[in-house]
């Protein structure tokens, strides 16, 4: 199918690499064509690693005017591409590793020029994402979509502007809500959340017939862009 997120703005794509301590990581390099400066965004892949649709996120990050780089966090396994079974390969790699490839890609972005930087991550990558908001006092900006809380101690280390988003049919991560609102109200971070009427976990993957709901993904889409166009443009 067309990729939906797509804004209609010319975008140019490459694989890439940057350092990570001291090891390569490989990833999808999204841009405007028309160049400029412009903010950036880090996206980070769900636990099936960096898929096509993953890349066609960076795309529409890119179509609506930001750098975006969506790094492989299986590269020294491989590559996604290299693994068969996925998720448990992802299971076995300590979160800090994880954090540690995000922050480098928050790097990457700033050597590219990006003007302000934020983050989004889905599933897995929602968790990885909560995580480097706690870990980073660069990010302007953070959409987590549907993912496990931090270690709540953490929260009020959080220097972005954060937006998360859930489905209202995905109970095992909507249980942690209240309290990562409690933490985040505690803390006085600029946030705000939204539940998507019946929206399964990973709703927005417009690859996954079995969880896709077209009009949640759009709905949330939309919200994140207006996020990020507010607290990064």
């Amino acid at each position: 199918m067309a990729n939906p997120l797509l804004a209609g703005g010319a975008t140019q794509g490459k694989d890439v690499e940057f350092t990570s301590g001291g090891d390569n990581v490989k990833a999808y390099f999204a841009r405007p064509a028309e160049g400029g400066e412009v903010p950036g965004v880090v996206v980070i892949h769900e636990n099936k690693g960096l898929t096509p649709y993953l890349r066609e996120v960076a795309d529409g990050l890119a179509s609506s005017g930001y750098l975006a780089v969506a790094p492989d966090l299986l590269s020294r396994e491989g590559g996604t591409e290299s693994i068969s079974d996925v998720p448990p390969v992802l299971s076995e790699i300590p979160r800090e590793r994880h954090t540690q490839d995000a922050l480098a890609a928050i790097d990457y972005l700033k050597e590219q020029g990006a003007t302000k930087i934020g983050i989004i991550g889905f599933c897995f990558g929602g968790a990885v994402t909560w995580r480097v908001a706690v870990a980073s006092p660069d990010l302007a900006a953070a959409v987590p979509f549907y993912g496990s809380n931090p270690p709540l101690e953490g929260v009020s280390d959080i220097k972005a502007a954060v937006f998360a988003a859930y489905g209202a049919l995905d109970e095992r991560v909507n249980a942690g809500i209240d309290a990562m609102q409690t933490a985040l109200e505690a803390a006085g971070t600029t946030q705000n959340h939204k539940v998507y009427a019946e929206a399964a976990h990973a709703f927005h993957n417009h690859s996954n017939p079995d969880r896709y709901n077209a009009e949640a993904s759009k709905d949330a889409w939309e919200d994140a862009l207006a996020w990020f166009d507010k607290y990064l443009k």
